[in-house]
């Protein structure tokens, strides 16, 4: 693995914080539910992952949980079977379920974003993600917009961020989606959405405003830096917008020189922090070793520069959406995007 961070000195420090609304009994799981101090850590692992997921109690401490891996009923079943094994057969119950705390006594849930306030327009739409905490602009810590990626004419809308996101969200974050009709969805009318929406959302006071996206969301995040005050960070998992040599077309050889291009012009007088994971085994990224030094060496002129470059635990196009890269990038992530002085490797 090669981690690769570059500062400007000098660095400018991160928009100050404000005050936040209490923090969500959800977060403090562990102490609501009573549990061991042996367990804190494992629950709060689990409130980093993505819905479905479900956490079973039971008595003397027992606990287990689910996240992911299928539809909610096999996630809430198996983790009552995960806890059933510390407590015995029929002894545990569901206590938390996705963003709610449903054990008797104890019960809460979120309240769900406003229902009018996505943007949009007839081929768009940027709105909050309901599997998230809804903090509301006026209390959060900031927003981050998450842009899907395109598999040719599949429609992705609705698609979950990757979970690392939650580490945003948990520590104050609006998460919303940058959702995109297939049929409409070229790289720069996308990337004019994205700018006008971004915008928009800083008009009504996000105080910090993160944009992130996975493959051509990646991509679309990076277009955007040509316009100052945007964004304070732009988040690119495995940016690609070219297609793959696989599909014998002649785009992806002009991946580096559009690359080039788009860092080139980004404004850096704002100065934007960037981030930037790539992935061994990536079919959309071209002449990997040249990608690297492309990022490093124009990364260097913005604010604070994470590269993230082919680490071996996690391959392949995807890989930042696996628990694997959450677990290791997630919490580095958010600390890169709010720190005073960033960390100089993850």
């Amino acid at each position: 693995m090669i981690v690769a961070l570059a500062a400007l000195i000098g660095l400018a420090a991160a928009p100050a914080s404000h005050a936040q609304a209490p923090t969500p009994p959800i977060l403090e799981a562990p102490a609501v539910l009573g549990l061991p101090e042996a367990s804190h850590a494992s629950v709060r692992r689990f409130l980093n992952l993505n819905t479905p997921r479900a956490l079973a109690f039971g008595p003397n401490g027992a606990f287990g949980w689910q996240a992911g891996g299928g539809d909610a009923a096999f996630v809430e079943q198996t983790a009552l079977t995960n806890c059933e094994k510390r407590a015995g057969p029929g002894a545990c119950s569901v206590a938390l379920r996705d963003l709610a705390i449903v054990k008797p006594g104890r019960e809460w849930a979120p309240n769900p974003p406003p229902g009018d306030v996505a943007i949009t327009s007839p081929h768009h739409a940027t709105l909050p993600d309901d599997r998230f905490i809804w903090w509301g602009p006026q209390e959060a810590q900031g927003v981050l917009v998450f842009g899907h990626g395109k598999q040719g004419l599949q429609d992705l809308r609705g698609r979950q961020p990757q979970s690392w996101t939650r580490h945003f969200n948990n520590a104050g974050f609006d998460i919303w989606r940058f959702d995109r009709e297939p049929n409409a969805d070229g790289a720069r009318r996308a990337a004019n959405w994205l700018r006008d929406d971004l915008a928009e959302l800083r008009r009504r006071g996000y105080r910090q405003v993160v944009v992130a996206g996975q493959s051509r969301g990646g991509w679309n995040a990076l277009m955007i830096l040509n316009q100052a005050g945007l964004a304070d960070v732009v988040i690119a998992i495995a940016p690609a917008a070219h297609g793959t040599l696989a599909e014998n077309n002649n785009r992806l050889h002009a991946q580096i020189a559009e690359l080039e291009a788009l860092l080139t012009a980004a404004d850096k007088a704002g100065r934007t922090r960037l981030a930037v994971a790539d992935f061994r085994d990536d079919p959309f990224m071209a002449e990997p070793e040249k990608r690297a030094e492309t990022f490093r060496r124009l990364g260097a002129g913005f604010g604070a520069f994470l590269l993230i470059d082919r680490p071996e635990a996690t391959t392949g196009h995807g890989a930042g959406g696996t628990t694997a890269f959450n677990t290791r990038y997630g919490a580095c992530l958010l600390r890169f995007a709010t720190a005073p002085r960033p960390p100089s490797s993850c």
